[in-house]
C-alpha cells in the first residue's frame, strides 16, 4: 500500500469531433482494470496506467478560429498491474484501490478542465495549432504535478490523514469543474 505509481501519457490526435458529456469517472476494479504483469523490480504495489487524448477540428471564419474538441481519458488495463499478494488484509486492498481511484479521479478533473479551458480561448488564426498544443501541455504538466503531489503527500495512500485530505481536495475540484462546465 505504501508503494503506488501512476503513469500518465499524453497523446494528440487531430480529427474533427464534437462536444461530449463526461458523466462520472470510471470506477476501478482489481479484476477488470489491472491485467498487466506486475513489475517485480518495482517497489510499488500497483500501477494505474492512464492516457489523456484530445483531438479537435478547426474552422476559420473572419479571422476567428472555432474548434470542436474531443477529450478522453482511458485506463490501459494491459499496462496497469497490482501485487495483491503483497497486501495482506482486505482492508489494505480496499485502501490501495481507493488510493488508485484517486488517481483516476484526478485524471477525470483534467478531462473536464481541459475541455473547459481549450474550448473557451480565443486563438490566433496564424498560430492556433501551436497555441492549443502549448495550452494542452500546460494543462498536462499541471495535472502531472498534482498526481505526483498526491502520491508524495499521501505517502502512496499509507498516510490515512493526508489521504482523507486529498479525497476532499479531489472531490472539491470535481465539483468545481462540473459547476464550471454547466455554466457554459
Amino acid at each position: 500500500m505504501k508503494n503506488l505509481l501512476v503513469t500518465l501519457s499524453l497523446l494528440v490526435f487531430l480529427p474533427l469531433m464534437s462536444r461530449q458529456d463526461y458523466g462520472e469517472p470510471e470506477q476501478l476494479d482489481w479484476n477488470i482494470h489491472f491485467k498487466g504483469k506486475p513489475d517485480t523490480n518495482s517497489p510499488f504495489y500497483a500501477l494505474t496506467a492512464m492516457t489523456w487524448k484530445y483531438s479537435y477540428g478547426s474552422t476559420v471564419y473572419r479571422n476567428r478560429v472555432e474548434i470542436k474538441l474531443k477529450n478522453e481519458i482511458t485506463i490501459d488495463k494491459n499496462r496497469s498491474w497490482v501485487k495483491l499478494d503483497k497486501v495482506k488484509s482486505e482492508e489494505g486492498r480496499e485502501n490501495l484501490l481507493h488510493h488508485e481511484q484517486g488517481h483516476v479521479n484526478i485524471q477525470y478533473v483534467l478531462l473536464m478542465e481541459a475541455d473547459r479551458v481549450l474550448k473557451n480561448r480565443s486563438y490566433s488564426v496564424k498560430n492556433y495549432k501551436i497555441q492549443i498544443a502549448d495550452l494542452a501541455n500546460e494543462i498536462s504538466d499541471y495535472f502531472d504535478t498534482m498526481q505526483k503531489n498526491y502520491d508524495e503527500e499521501t505517502e502512496h495512500g499509507s498516510n490515512h490523514k493526508m489521504q482523507a485530505r486529498w479525497d476532499e481536495i479531489i472531490s472539491d475540484k470535481m465539483e468545481e469543474s462540473k459547476a464550471a462546465s454547466s455554466s457554459k
